[in-house]
């Protein structure tokens, strides 16, 4: 039968402020956070509870704490419940203390909120209310065992709830240390660990501009995620754009409108990392456990673009020998897909771009998202919008034959395009002879815009309401010693 009182403990706890002078005491730096490029879907959904094994984040912060001369133990509590206990590293600038050894003790249900407070003055109530004890929390999680401010220690089996007097409510794992310090009093310590439950992804927003010409606004920001467990508050941030390789199965793994500002100094400073690419947001950032905050990447602003109308047929798959097989391949038609490709001004980590269009009522429509990789400067990213409602094409093969013994195959096509719109359009038709590495072109009706080992493009245009259609040929040839068997 479980314990009536810590049926009630589960239930309350009281939350208020003030930080003890013992163990824990408030870093008076910043805490530096470098958060790393994850895609994982729990991070960012806005739906659930609790924390997520995912992301990877490391985080450098400082800590005041109250030390006695000779070999003691000391707990540092306020830690995120998803951190590396094998990659925790704390240590004391200029050699006044040093660490025997440390012991991360992992978060655990409601003990872990409790155990958050280790160091901290708290307040213990019974079940009537009333108070148990008042001082230093020194551990929790089979009971909690408090020192009064008169030195005397109790040890607390059954209570209701534990106020502590503050704006926050720590929680997660907690560190104890047995140190050596050369002297009593206050010593600044250094601590370094990574965690799960943190990640960032780009995310874009392309607004498209009215005329003939594909011009666009351009928005980027990054996503951060934070389900750590713990609320980050005035840290200084770090985004990294890459893909790190992570050993560890164990370890943590990688991967709301927003104002706009044009103001540089409000825009991460962006600088390369080994192989990778760095920001860092130029002031300090709060990200409370269970939110996805939003921050400027880049500078908003207006773009060249291109729109396609593709119809492909085919793949560059090339075989280990000529295919010869009549019906190898094929692709009869079907609908025809949209495109949108853009040229990086800078450097795009990878995230999801989504893709407006203003209505005749001049309100902002969505029309298509896709996901962009991570795209250095002056390259080209592409992502597919959706079909085209109004164009469809239909391939038809008109010819097909054999000469085995003078080792080639001709074969030809008729793509018929139909736009049901009120505007003309063009439709770009990328063919792949993918039958043999070795061909030619024999004959098209329209001039190629593009040809390479394994791709004919053609662009074609298409009337308003009306039809057109593109006849090519090919012949592939082979070797005698490439012949199939």
């Amino acid at each position: 039968m479980k314990s009536p009182y810590r049926t009630i403990r589960r239930l309350a706890f009281a939350v208020a402020a003030t930080i003890g002078t013992t163990a824990l005491a408030q870093a008076a730096e910043v805490t530096q956070l470098t958060v790393y490029r994850s895609d994982n879907a729990g991070l960012y959904a806005s739906q659930g509870s609790g924390d997520v094994d995912a992301g990877y984040a490391v985080v450098h912060e400082q800590r005041l704490l109250q030390l006695t001369a000779g070999v003691h133990d000391v707990t540092l509590g306020d830690l995120p419940t998803l951190i590396d206990p094998e990659a925790l590293a704390l240590g004391f600038p200029g050699s006044a203390a040093k660490v025997v050894s440390q012991r991360l003790m992992l978060a655990r249900g409601t003990d872990a909120a409790v155990a958050g407070l280790s160091g901290r003055h708290v307040e213990v109530l019974g079940a009537n209310g009333g108070p148990l004890a008042s001082g230093v929390l020194l551990r929790a999680g089979d009971g909690l065992l408090v020192r009064d401010d008169s030195g005397n220690t109790t040890l607390i089996s059954h209570y209701a709830a534990v106020r502590s007097h503050g704006t926050t409510f720590p929680t997660g794992a907690r560190l104890s240390l047995r140190v050596d310090a050369d002297r009593s009093g206050q010593q600044r310590a250094v601590l370094s660990y990574p965690t799960a439950g943190l990640g960032w992804r780009a995310a874009y927003v392309a607004t498209l501009l009215p005329g003939t010409a594909c011009r666009m606004q351009f928005e980027s920001r990054a996503s951060i995620a934070n389900r750590s467990g713990r609320d980050w508050r005035d840290i200084r941030l770090t985004l990294i754009a890459g893909a790190p390789n992570f050993a560890k199965a164990s370890a943590p793994r990688p991967m709301m409108a927003l104002a706009r500002s044009t103001a540089s100094a409000s825009l991460p400073r962006q600088t390369g990392l080994a192989d990778y690419r760095s920001y860092r947001l130029p002031l300090p950032i709060d990200l409370p456990d269970g939110s996805i905050s939003q921050v400027p990447l880049y500078a908003d602003r207006r773009m060249t673009c291109q729109r396609t109308a593709l119809f492909e047929t085919g793949n560059a798959w090339l075989p280990p020998q000529p295919m010869l097989s009549r019906n190898f391949n094929q692709n009869a038609g079907g609908p025809i897909i949209s495109t949108l490709t853009l040229h990086a001004f800078d450097s795009l980590p990878a995230g999801y771009l989504r893709v407006l269009t203003e209505d005749r009522q001049g309100t902002p429509q969505f029309i298509g998202e896709g996901r962009i990789d991570d795209t250095p400067k002056g390259g080209d990213a592409t992502i597919t919008l959706g079909t085209a409602f109004d164009l469809r094409a239909q391939q038809t093969r008109t010819r097909f034959e054999i000469d085995k013994a003078g080792r080639t195959l001709e074969e030809a096509f008729r793509i018929e395009l139909s736009n049901a719109g009120d505007s003309p359009r063009t439709v770009t038709v990328r063919a792949h002879p993918n039958r043999w590495r070795q061909w030619t072109l024999l004959s098209s009706s329209s001039k190629p815009t593009r040809q390479t080992i394994d791709t004919l493009e053609f662009r074609i245009k298409v009337p308003a309401n009306g039809k057109t259609q593109l006849d090519y040929a090919v012949r592939y040839h082979w070797n005698a010693d490439q012949q199939p068997h």
